[in-house]
């Protein structure tokens, strides 16, 4: 690999410019075509997504880039839009114990939010903050359970339950 120390990120600007106004379009899309009742969308089948009811963990991703493009560009639509569609839909992964990395549902979208807020890119709000700290303690726990042996138990797994 050679470096190319020139580069500077004044010099990248009009890229990642671009890069963020295609991702944009791109969360604008999938938002507006997806249809949440049919789960979530996985991977794509001739251009178009689908879903695979086995496979929950990509529905942070699609509402958790909401809030990584408003980080890189300040847009507001963007962080309406994922602060609605993680309240309106992702209450359900937090204390799933099908889904074995919660980091992509919940880290995501709520950990997400509860990092811009710390950081002060948006208003705090106690009541905003209390139930996205809720939601990582309630998944932590979920997999501690999952795969902690203590002294008492063995790791818990939905495979194993009656």
């Amino acid at each position: 690999m050679k470096i190319n120390t020139s580069l500077t990120p004044e010099k990248l600007q009009k890229k990642t410019t671009r890069v963020f106004e295609l991702a944009g379009e791109k969360i604008r899309a999938l938002n507006a075509a997806w249809d949440p009742s049919k789960g979530t969308p996985v991977f794509t089948v001739k251009g178009k997504y689908t879903s695979r009811g086995w496979t929950e963990w990509t529905q942070g991703f699609q509402f958790g880039m909401a809030f990584l493009h408003f980080d890189a560009t300040g847009d507001e639509s963007m962080l309406a839009l994922g602060r609605d569609k993680t309240v309106k839909h992702m209450a359900s992964h937090v204390s799933h114990v099908g889904v074995h990395d919660h980091g992509f549902n919940n880290i995501s979208t709520y950990g997400n939010l509860r990092r811009l807020i710390l950081e002060g890119r948006v208003a705090r709000d106690q009541g905003e903050l209390d139930y996205t700290e809720m939601a990582l303690k309630v998944s932590g726990a979920v997999q501690a359970a999952r795969y902690v042996t203590t002294a008492y138990r063995e790791p818990w797994s939905p495979a194993t339950t009656g």
